[in-house]
């Protein structure tokens, strides 16, 4: 007999950074963080860095408009 596996959907670029994006909220859906289990930790990882550092430019540049 073969068994058919049902296969996790393929991640994308654009859930992971919505799963990002969410997670620096702290606001996520049981589905959805059932769902991230696919995602590979390591660009998790890297999309966390990456928006963090984002994060920080956008506050100094707002700081440094409104200092001025």
């Amino acid at each position: 007999m073969v068994e058919t596996q049902k296969e996790a959907p393929k991640s994308s670029f654009l859930r992971l950074l919505k799963a990002v994006f969410w997670s620096f909220f702290g606001v996520r859906r049981r589905r959805d963080l059932e769902s991230d289990a696919s995602l590979n930790p390591l660009h998790l990882i890297a999309a966390g860095v990456i928006g963090a550092a984002l994060f920080i430019a956008v506050l100094l540049v707002v700081v440094r408009a409104v200092v001025r």
